[in-house]
């Protein structure tokens, strides 16, 4: 994608769009300036962090990945704060609580020395993306390509992070007129794997459809349904909301095939008026405003790949 320094702007992207992470292109002196990227609850973050303590009070205790008067590689301390675990000393309590592991050896020494370029490292069991990779979460507004860049002047991902210097890309795409979360990041294989068949990653959708809508017919899509390219099946469907004839419904497939859940629904009878992407494997959208482009915790970064074997 573009959004090197030497690129001039391009028509859609304004001041906003440059501003990295705090949004996209700003269409109105409304939009943009002064807004923060909302975060996940307090609450839920001091869950996880208690049930983390709790699962890692009685581990046991084995050696360390080098010890600290080896003086190759960095501080491991250091190498978990720059990559966004926490302070310096919030990662030295992590290490004293036995929760960091180096190449599958729980490291208890405080200045342990580690090559973030070539060691696994892992907090509370997941992995720490401690290379210079780049991962974000964008809900894509209705009307914008899944390209990073569009010839013909269309508004496109890559008018939301034109001010980066790495080259980022699309994690899979999601239809024009079709909202909500695609991942955007520079780490090649985790990418592949994201979006490869045999991974089977799973994408939660929200579909507005309009009834009167059977029982049976969450069960035909699960069962499959034919469709000019072969049988398509959910993994899981379900109505969420219901108005009178307007319907909500949440489709969930492994299946990364063009336009797939608008041509199953289509194919069941019911045409979709709006589809909204809610998750992409474990990363969820949550309360992320339309246009927005936020950086994935640490945390989200290992359940990636978790989820892929990585």
């Amino acid at each position: 994608m573009g959004g090197g320094p030497s690129e001039g702007p391009r028509r859609g992207r304004g001041a906003a769009a440059r501003g990295g992470a705090k949004g996209g292109p700003r269409q109105s002196p409304q939009r943009g300036g002064g807004r923060t990227t909302p975060a996940r609850p307090r609450e839920l973050d001091a869950r996880i962090e208690e049930r983390n303590r709790e699962r890692y009070a009685n581990r046991p205790q084995t050696g360390s990945a080098r010890p600290s008067g080896d003086q190759e590689g960095e501080r491991l301390q250091k190498v978990l704060a720059r990559a966004g675990v926490g302070s310096r000393r919030a990662c030295e309590e992590l290490i004293d609580a036995g929760r960091v592991e180096v190449n599958g050896e729980i490291v208890l020494e405080q200045g342990t020395r580690v090559d973030p370029e070539k060691d696994e490292i892992k907090v509370d069991g997941l992995t720490v993306a401690t290379q210079s990779y780049l991962f974000f979460a964008l809900n894509k507004p209705a009307g914008v390509v899944s390209t990073m860049e569009d010839p013909d002047g269309r508004q496109c991902l890559g008018d939301y992070v034109t001010n980066r210097e790495t080259r980022l890309f699309h994690v899979g795409r999601l239809d024009t007129e079709t909202e909500g979360i695609i991942l955007l990041t520079n780490h090649g294989e985790l990418a592949h794997r994201l979006t490869h068949p045999k991974y089977g990653v799973k994408k939660t959708y929200l579909a507005a459809v309009t009834g009167p809508l059977p029982r049976e017919v969450g069960k035909r899509l699960k069962e499959g349904i034919q469709l000019e390219d072969g049988y398509a099946r959910a993994d899981h469907f379900r109505v969420v909301e219901q108005t009178g004839k307007n319907y909500l419904v949440e489709v969930q497939l492994h299946e990364g095939r063009k336009h797939i859940v608008r041509r199953m629904l289509a194919e069941a009878g019911f045409p979709v008026d709006k589809l909204v992407r809610t998750a992409f494997g474990p990363i969820q959208l949550g309360d992320q405003k339309s246009g927005w482009l936020r950086r994935l915790t640490n945390t989200e970064v290992g359940m990636l790949m978790k989820e892929v074997g990585l």
